[in-house]
């Protein structure tokens, strides 16, 4: 008998598509692999490792045309070697951004 019981307050969604990206203070715009996502937060994939407390401004872009990018300020929460050349990236959502507020050099 299989007794799992959930103990997140809210749905992980597995996902496999791109972020990009911008550490806050930097100028240069960076991409990552979204692995999964849920109101609360996302776990991506990406070449180097962050602290804990690096905060982001990122913006995933959809498979599909019909689903508008989501934009947001996030926050690193821990950064797992996967391999020798890529890191688990796990990081908070704390506010999804605005229309206006969505920086072009991220689309």
């Amino acid at each position: 008998m299989n007794d799992f019981t959930e103990k997140r307050d809210y749905y992980r969604m597995a996902v496999d598509g791109e972020v990009r990206f911008r550490i806050d203070g930097e100028n240069q715009v960076s991409s990552g692999i979204v692995k999964n996502l849920c109101s609360a937060g996302l776990l991506m994939s990406f070449e180097k490792e962050m602290a804990p407390g690096t905060k982001l401004t990122i913006m995933i872009i959809p498979g599909q045309a019909i689903t508008p990018p989501l934009s947001a300020k996030a926050s690193v929460i821990r950064s797992d070697r996967l391999n020798n050349d890529q890191f688990n990236i796990a990081c908070t959502i704390d506010r999804i951004l605005a229309e206006s507020e969505i920086e072009i050099e991220l689309l």
